[in-house]
């Protein structure tokens, strides 16, 4: 019968010029989990080439994504860290996973249309099918919970979409091979928390990027304290202060970013932020978000930099994480083919 352990998958793209957005939605999450979770924590390379990328620069994002998550805290000794490419498991289930998938499942993707935009003739065949690869990083290793924010949702959904159609499909090999009811876990979403959408701080209706074309847009994961505090003091605003209640800050974007960043760094809601500073111009409460920022921040930075001087321990990190998820995802993929009908090596 198939046990399911308690385990956290997630993974983040190396695209380079991680920022604060990138660390409250999703790696502080990470870091917070390991204490309640087995947790695998991916770079996804193998995504990242759905559209063309450098070759020097991939390689040198995936590291920085590394650095990041083991700067934030996260331990490769007692969870696993490691890149998609390292495992093979990850491409071959994907192949499974094409072939279970309907085309109609994939067509309603948003992200699909959003990034191929009008020209979906000249898309990658990898991008469109690049849904299926995530379900295939999830339950290679089974994994019962994933932490999403609201644009990963309907992928998860697929995730479990396919799960199930392929229990389904194959229920009677599944019971005769002795793995019970169900081979592949229903995954379960963690919604994370108040702070999972950081928006730009030049467009508060728009989302932090680090492809905005304005470096001023974001707080990078490696900007000292001077550049931390210029951005902030730069930060669009409007001219009314900050309200006394959070239903104050409805339409307005901006003031509403800052104060759900500076909860996000304190650790509080936004309506204990604002019962300090209800009130209070930016031209107060900006100064003491870049304080808690760099406060929050630098020690990170620091260490993200002495760890990318390192690139050798960063990849043997990567190997070792890479052996560990391999001996997890190779047992999956033994049952998957097992289950399917594929003759093996034993």
């Amino acid at each position: 019968m198939t046990t399911f352990v308690p385990r956290v998958f997630s993974g983040v793209q190396p695209t380079g010029n991680l920022h604060l957005g990138n660390y409250l939605g999703a790696i502080v999450r990470f870091v917070e989990m390991q204490s309640t979770h087995d947790c695998i924590y991916c770079v996804v390379d193998m995504h990242a080439i759905t559209i063309w990328q450098d070759p020097a620069e991939l390689a040198r994002a995936t590291r920085e994504v590394t650095a990041a998550f083991l700067a934030a805290g996260i331990d490769p000794k007692a969870h696993i860290v490691f890149n998609q490419s390292q495992v093979h498991v990850h491409a071959e289930l994907a192949w499974v996973f094409n072939c279970v998938a309907r085309m109609g499942w994939l067509s309603r993707m948003t992200q699909f249309k959003e990034k191929a935009g009008k020209d979906r003739e000249n898309a990658s065949v990898g991008l469109f099918a690049y849904p299926n690869l995530m379900a295939a990083d999830i339950l290679a290793y089974l994994a019962t919970h994933v932490p999403v924010g609201e644009d990963q949702k309907q992928h998860l959904e697929l995730a479990r979409d396919i799960a199930t159609k392929f229990n389904h499909d194959f229920s009677a090999t599944i019971a005769s091979n002795g793995f019970g009811e169900e081979f592949f876990p229903i995954t379960e979403p963690l919604i994370t928390g108040p702070a999972t959408r950081i928006m730009s701080l030049r467009d508060g209706t728009k989302k932090m990027s680090k492809s905005d074309p304005s470096e001023y847009s974001r707080i990078a994961l490696t900007d000292d304290a001077d550049a931390i505090a210029l951005k902030f003091r730069k930060a669009r605003t409007d001219p009314e202060p900050l309200p006394s209640e959070v239903d104050g800050l409805k339409g307005r974007a901006e003031a509403d970013n800052l104060v759900g960043i500076f909860a996000a760094l304190a650790d509080q809601s936004k309506a204990q932020v604002l019962s300090d500073f209800g009130g209070s111009q930016f031209s107060v409460f900006k100064p003491a978000l870049a304080d808690l920022a760099v406060a929050r921040m630098a020690p990170i930075a620091s260490e993200m930099r002495r760890l990318l001087a390192d690139p050798g321990h960063i990849d043997s990190v990567l190997t070792d994480g890479a052996d560990r998820a391999r001996a997890i995802a190779e047992k999956t993929m033994d049952g998957v083919k097992d289950v399917i009908g594929f003759i093996r090596k034993k």
